[in-house]
């Protein structure tokens, strides 16, 4: 890593611990900066905290005080996670007091090039071919991933080497707190609506996700999803130089074209070569080969790695077969779009999905065209009955309404036969029944796991 001098002897508060705080303030201990850790947590309920103490890191737990703005730091790191509405975040933007996420500090101390992916559906999956991608045949250096795919970007970034990449998935939320944050190629997947709670409108949302290219000049390359016209718009007002990707037409990037895909006119591969199914793959992996022709990675290689490639856990991922019943976990799915999207990969006359989570007030009216054709449904949780309704729009005529995903995982398989897909694609949240959409997915797979013992 480059061995800054910004921070020696420099008050700095990381806001929030997790992963990123815990990695931001041991990064910045040892540049020599003064360093106070705040945490919602207790002491006694936090052993992050506890271990950040032995290091001689100064911790206050327990709420977040306004009073500590009074001694005087000059820079808050906060963890992603915190809104800016937060009273101790929104009094030190009046005092004009610099707050930025820990990709903004890595970045500073990054050794090696930076390629940052951001959208609304599909950067884990991306990231993740992308890294394969750069690792595939490799000679020197590594392509590490990092930032929201779950590796901290400050631990990342000091452990990187001047020949490797950082492969960075960046959200929203991290993205509003980058000040020179600036990417050797930056990808940006798609743009819905989304996280609405946290950025107040659907203009802020676009902004935060915009923000990855503001200090982007045109020797740096931005990927873009050239399907949807709001990004061809935006594409106008940025320094860097254009990538596009597209299912839907020829383009100076990467292009799908009758089930071919090709860069630039250079054929790759076949579309139904990828080794994960649905249109919205073809989108990552169209991304995903711009930046790997960008970085000089080769046609063979690139599809090599592609084919196997299985995918992300809990993302569209096939995790096996039962008595001839193949199961896909896209425990993911926590909104209608995701769901759309994973529906498009399948055959819906054999297609069994599993639906239900948290209810957030909103209706499924957007998602009937895509059930439309669907052998059966299985739903759980507290949107059920308003699944029950849309399954019923949809014209399905095989609607189970079960507890939680373990009884519809059974219940499935009891109605499916053999060639059947049995898909987990909730369209909601988890927290009305699991902790997280990792938790849940686990469920997923552990019964089907149980399945294949009494099937033996």
């Amino acid at each position: 890593m480059k061995k800054i001098t910004d921070y020696q002897n420099k008050k700095v508060l990381v806001l929030g611990l997790a992963k990123s705080g815990v990695g931001a303030a041991k990064l910045l201990h040892e540049l020599g900066a003064l360093v106070t850790v705040n945490d919602f947590k207790q002491f006694d309920q936090n052993p992050e905290a506890q271990d950040l103490l032995t290091l001689g890191i100064r911790v206050v737990t327990g709420g977040h005080p306004i009073e500590l703005l009074d001694e005087d730091f000059s820079l808050i790191v906060k963890n992603p996670g915190i809104p800016y509405t937060n009273p101790l975040v929104e009094k030190a933007l009046t005092m004009n007091l610099p707050v930025i996420t820990d990709v903004e500090l890595a970045y500073q101390i990054a050794d090696c090039p930076i390629i940052g992916i951001t959208g609304t559906n599909g950067k884990t999956t991306t990231t993740t071919m992308l890294g394969l991608l750069l690792n595939a045949n490799r000679k020197i250096g590594t392509a590490r991933l990092a930032g929201n795919i779950g590796y901290p970007a400050s631990e990342v970034a000091e452990k990187a080497e001047a020949s490797d990449d950082i492969v960075m998935e960046l959200s929203s939320f991290q993205l509003m707190g980058i000040q020179s944050f600036c990417p050797q190629i930056a990808v940006i997947t798609n743009i819905y609506e989304a996280h609405l709670d946290y950025h107040g409108s659907r203009a802020e949302y676009v902004k935060a996700k915009w923000a990855i290219q503001k200090n982007m000049q045109a020797n740096n390359y931005l990927v873009l999803n050239w399907n949807q016209p709001e990004l061809q718009e935006l594409s106008r007002t940025t320094n860097a130089s254009i990538v596009p990707f597209s299912t839907k037409e020829k383009v100076a990037g990467a292009y799908l074209f009758e089930d071919k895909i090709y860069y630039k006119d250079e054929y790759i591969m076949l579309g139904n070569e990828l080794g994960v199914p649905g249109s919205h793959n073809i989108e990552n992996a169209l991304a995903a080969i711009a930046v790997a022709k960008l970085k000089g990675v080769s046609n063979e290689a690139i599809r090599q790695t592609l084919m196997i490639f299985t995918g992300v856990p809990h993302r569209t991922q096939y995790i096996g077969e039962v008595a001839g019943r193949k199961f896909y976990n896209d425990s993911k799915a926590t909104n209608i779009l995701a769901t759309e999207m994973a529906l498009s990969g399948f055959d819906h006359s054999s297609l069994i999905l599993l639906a239900g989570g948290l209810d957030r007030g909103n209706n499924f009216d957007e998602l009937i065209p895509s059930l439309k054709g669907i052998k059966a449904i299985i739903l759980f949780g507290e949107t059920k009955e308003k699944l029950q309704e849309a399954a019923a729009e949809a014209g399905i005529q095989t609607i189970y309404l079960t507890e939680n995903v373990e009884t519809a995982v059974r219940d499935a398989y009891d109605f499916s036969e053999k060639n059947d897909t049995i898909l987990l694609s909730p369209a909601c949240a988890s927290w009305d029944q699991y902790p997280n959409f990792e938790i849940r997915g686990d469920a997923f797979i552990q019964t089907m796991n149980q399945l294949k013992d009494i099937e033996k």
